[in-house]
Formats: C-alpha cells, structure tokens, sequence
C-alpha cells in the first residue's frame, strides 16, 4: 500500500464540518461518517428525499462500467476519487471477470486512507494498491500509480462521482486532460457527474447547503460534461442518465424507477 509521509501517523480526520464522501456513505447505509455528516444528510433529504437511491444507482454504474470494460479485456484500472470502501469494490468486480486485473485506488480523505487495508484484498494473479493524493496533484498520482500499472498499455480511469467537487477555477478540465494525455491508445475514460439539469430548484438549495459548510460543488451542464471527454469516442448508448447505461449489465438498483437520476455517466475510449 502507498501512503502518504506523515511521521507513522494517519492523517487527522476532521469532524467539525460535513464532508461529501463521508455523507455518501450514509446514504449508502455505511458506518464510517460521523453526526455532522448525518446532519447535513438529512438536509438534503428534506429538499430531494431519492438521494440515497441516487448514490446507489451512481455506484451501480461503476460496477456495470468496470464489468463491461473487464470484458473488452482492459486489465488496468485506476479510479481515482475511491471514497470509503463499500462492497463489492471496483477491484472485485474487475478480477472476477479478469482475475489478473491491476487496480490502483486513489484518494485525499484521510478516512479512506485509515480504511484502505480493506481495499487491498485482490486475487493472487492481480495487483491492488492505493495512493493517498489531491485528485489535482496529478503528477504524484502518476508517478505512485506506475508502481503497480503500465502506462504503456491501455488503462481504464475511472472518476466516480468526483469531478463536481472540482471547480473550473480549480483546475477540473485541466486534470482531466493531463491524466488522459498519458493513457495509452486503447485506454477508457468513466465519468459520473452530478448535474442540475433535471432537479434545478433541489440543486440550487443543495447548492446552498455546500456553500454554508464552505463545501465546493459543481453541478455541470450536459455540454459541460461532454467536454470532458473532447478528443475521445464516447461508446454507446453515449452521455446519459446512470440508471440507463448498459442495464442488461446489472441487476436494478431498488426504487430507481421512482427517482430521476440527477446526473450524467459515460465512458469513452482513447483512439
């Protein structure tokens, strides 16, 4: 496991404010958040209460994404934005398709890193391991991540709803384009990203929660999604809703159909 230097010790964990992967795992039904998590949650809940179908369908397209690619044969992953370790991860629905399949699981929260052993349990033929980076520090990423994947072949990177907690300002677009210009021909870019289109007014006081807890949230438009994935072939069925990409892949998520799914997915490939 790669961790980051800090004299031996995990980084303090923050408990004074929310934080967005730490609710996610509430409204996934997980134990690793605290009351200030649950708080602001709740909130939420009151302006949209599908928000916890909606992570659920957010996480079952990254299974269904990481299946379908395991099966056009990509055997390198590196998922960057990992959050806190929800069964089945990435790595196990990726080596059980492709047994061999090198994962490389990247976040900043420390409470990820404080639970990334669990994270780091692959088959025998396969390779797992975890780098604790800023998604912007994209040269540390790169250069831990080559420890374990082969830049030189195709990769499938993967970024699960992360990128709307990522300004314009901060650099999002820029990210994005220095971590695909070093993928191999061959390689896939996920994405999953919220977007205010379909719940404007839910998303605005949402929006408005995030700013008061001094949170970052960047809903983007659907032409703002798509210029993500500039200079790459998006696969079909194309830029769409999570809950609509390749089902067949997938058993559905319980409730989708009573929500609106409030974000865009797609997956491309590299030419």
């Amino acid at each position: 496991m790669t961790a980051p230097e800090q004299d031996g010790l995990t980084p303090r964990i923050d408990t004074s404010r929310p934080h967005p992967a730490r609710m996610y795992d509430w409204f996934l039904g997980g134990k690793d958040n605290y009351p200030v998590d649950e708080a602001m949650g709740r909130q939420m809940l009151a302006v949209e209460p599908g928000v916890p179908v909606m992570a659920r369908v957010n996480r079952a397209f990254m299974h269904r994404a990481t299946r379908w690619l395991a099966g056009q044969g990509v055997g390198q992953f590196l998922d960057i934005g990992t959050g806190i370790p929800t069964e089945p991860n990435l790595h196990q629905v990726a080596q059980r398709t492709a047994p061999a399949a090198r994962v490389v699981y990247c976040d900043h929260d420390p409470i990820v890193l404080a639970h990334a052993e669990a994270l780091l349990r692959g088959t025998p033929e396969g390779a797992v391991d975890y780098v604790q980076a800023d998604a912007r520090d994209v040269d540390a990423i790169l250069e831990q991540a080559g420890k374990t994947l082969d830049f030189g072949q195709p990769v499938a990177l993967s970024m699960i709803a992360l990128l709307h907690f990522v300004s314009d300002e901060d650099g999002a677009y820029a990210l994005v384009d220095r971590l695909v210009s070093v993928l191999a021909p061959g390689s896939y870019v996920v994405i999953s990203h919220l977007t205010a289109d379909f719940h404007p007014e839910a998303a605005r006081k949402v929006d408005e929660m995030y700013r008061a807890n001094t949170l970052t949230l960047a809903p983007r438009t659907r032409d703002r999604f798509a210029a993500f994935f500039e200079g790459l072939d998006i696969v079909e069925p194309g830029i769409v809703a999570a809950e609509t990409w390749h089902p067949e892949l997938g058993e559905p998520v319980p409730g989708q159909d009573d929500v609106v799914s409030a974000g865009y997915v797609a997956v491309a490939r590299k030419g």
